[in-house]
């Protein structure tokens, strides 16, 4: 049975045996493109509550609460100054490694959340999937946009540090006409990458199970193929290429060209719009193709 779409129609003004007098209703479609954004905006608030729950769940009952988001990328940070800096003598160029390493971690801790949450869509939610209808994109789209606050929050970390070294006369360039126009563009690369991965990874794992043990440290790994600790600049040659393969390292790169200097590798950045492009739609595909089924499965 293909998945059901919802479509609003008024009920009949003089109602007989035969009419359905219906203000809702739900049939099946069967477009593999169709992304479902209508029925996501009638179902606006559900995704709102989701957005929510999905933030104040994560550390509802710690003692530090959102203090969290500051201490996390901070402890990293401080750990790559200290192991890959200071230990490896790994150079950062010109720029101050804790900037440097903020500048990649920042970005990379929002697109690793996304994809590791929206991973497990069907899996997690599969009690409530089989109880009620929503369009079942709402979950990993309010994935993607609560995770949003923790970047934000991140973020004001990182332009903290950003504004200590401008101060002290450190080397670096920011150029405040592509941080507002660039830094829209790449969050919105970053979610779209995060939640067409996500989708596609959780749409697999209804069968394949193992994608679960190995989504977990698979993003840690992937990690290392990015330049989030190692300059692009730094990465040898025969490698490189290798490197530039990962969308996400266009996006990191771009993200430290604008606020600390640097050239926007502008044909890896379309290169890399194009690959979530291309994720996008497949997860979506194969996303309304497993919501038929997925019951039966999980």
């Amino acid at each position: 049975m293909s998945a059901p779409v919802l479509e609003a129609r008024p009920a009949p003004a003089v109602a007989s045996a035969d009419d359905d007098q219906w203000s809702l209703v739900i049939r099946p479609h069967g477009r593999w493109w169709e992304l479902q954004l209508a029925d996501v905006w009638h179902y606006r608030d559900l995704l709102w509550m989701f957005i929510r729950r999905d933030f104040v769940s994560v550390y509802k009952q710690t003692i530090l609460g959102p203090i969290w988001f500051f201490i996390q990328p901070l402890l990293t940070t401080i750990m790559f100054t200290i192991v890959f800096s200071g230990v490896a003598k790994i150079s950062t160029g010109n720029y101050p490694p804790m900037l440097f390493y903020l500048a990649g971690t920042t970005p990379w801790n929002y697109f690793a959340t996304c994809l590791t949450k929206t991973s497990g869509t069907f899996i997690n939610n599969s009690q409530l999937f089989g109880k009620v209808y929503f369009p079942r994109l709402v979950t990993p789209i309010s994935i993607v946009a609560s995770n949003l606050i923790q970047f934000s929050i991140q973020f004001l970390l990182f332009f903290g540090f950003l504004a200590y070294y401008l101060v002290k006369g450190a080397a670096i360039q920011p150029d405040w006409l592509m941080i507002v126009l660039l830094t829209p563009v790449l969050l919105l690369l970053m979610a779209l990458l995060g939640l067409g991965t996500g989708i596609l990874v959780s749409s697999l794992t209804t069968k394949y199970r193992d994608l679960n043990f190995l989504i977990a440290f698979g993003v840690q790994l992937a990690m290392y193929g990015t330049p989030v600790i190692i300059p692009m600049a730094s990465i040898p040659q025969k490698y490189r290429l290798l490197v530039e393969a990962d969308p996400m390292s266009a996006i990191i790169e771009s993200f430290r060209a604008i606020y600390l200097g640097g050239d926007i590798p502008w044909s890896q950045l379309g290169i890399s719009a194009g690959v979530t492009a291309i994720l996008l739609l497949l997860g979506v595909a194969i996303f309304n193709k497993v919501e038929k089924t997925f019951m039966d499965t999980v």
